[in-house]
């Protein structure tokens, strides 16, 4: 009982967390694996993905109402963002993520750099592209990142986030909303391969869906509430964690 508490309470930080700038699975992967050290790592993530698709799916709803996008041409991109994740996590299941697993901390560290130095960048929602270029540019992104998502994972939410206001030109609230949206369909499509295999514990992550909704319907009110500034702070903040801990495992453990 007490395990389930302590997962069903980093569900709704994660949800908190996800929902606003992405990076939930930085608090809600290692509570799982500290909580069931003896569970099959397939396992933990397909319950994983199975609790956060719900407040993902919240969360885009909520965006959905209130934040003006392009859908039409962002939804081909979300599944190309799918798909990206199925491939990527079928290539797990043939290589190793270990080479990816010690650039990553460099990785974010540059997007931290980056996003400290430029200090206007994604307060203002200007898009940098109409139309067609906008729906492959965002289709790119959603492939590449969507692969990285089946493959790794850590960061998956933050480099959505990143790379729609640097590439696309969003603001931190607009590019949010799509990474939200993103985010749904890679989830989907991972969730349908971990079922396939019964990697899923559907008890454990019924209950973390519940909390993860909450957590996600918090953040999501701040951030509409608050803006592309409020959302910029936060990701600054989750970016600088996954760097500590990606660098943490990579290099320390």
């Amino acid at each position: 009982m007490l395990d389930l508490f302590i997962v069903a309470a980093a569900s709704l930080l994660a949800g908190f967390i996800d929902a606003v700038a992405g990076g939930g699975g930085l608090v809600l992967t290692p509570a799982l694996f500290s909580t069931f050290p003896n569970a099959p790592p397939a396992t933990l993530m397909g319950t994983n993905k199975g609790a956060a698709i719900w407040g993902t799916g919240w969360a885009t709803l909520q965006y959905v109402r209130r934040v003006s996008l392009p859908w039409r041409r962002l939804l081909p991109a979300a599944v190309l963002a799918g798909a990206g994740s199925f491939s990527g996590a079928w290539v797990l299941t043939l290589v190793s993520p270990d080479g990816l697993r010690k650039a990553l901390p460099l990785v974010l560290l540059a997007v931290f750099i980056y996003t400290l130095a430029k200090k206007d960048l994604g307060r203002e929602h200007r898009p940098r592209f109409a139309g067609r270029a906008e729906a492959l540019a965002a289709g790119g992104i959603a492939l590449g990142v969507g692969f990285y998502d089946g493959f790794f994972g850590p960061g998956t939410g933050s480099f959505f986030v990143f790379l729609f206001v640097r590439v696309l030109g969003y603001d931190f609230l607009h590019a949010s909303a799509t990474a939200k949206l993103m985010n749904l369909l890679t989830n989907a499509f991972a969730i349908v391969l971990f079922v396939s295999k019964g990697h899923i514990w559907w008890h454990v992550a019924a209950v973390m869906a519940v909390t993860n909704v909450i957590g996600s319907l918090a953040g999501t009110r701040l951030a509409l509430k608050h803006g592309a500034g409020f959302v910029r702070g936060v990701f600054i903040t989750v970016v600088g964690c996954l760097i500590l801990k990606t660098a943490w495992d990579a290099f320390l453990r």
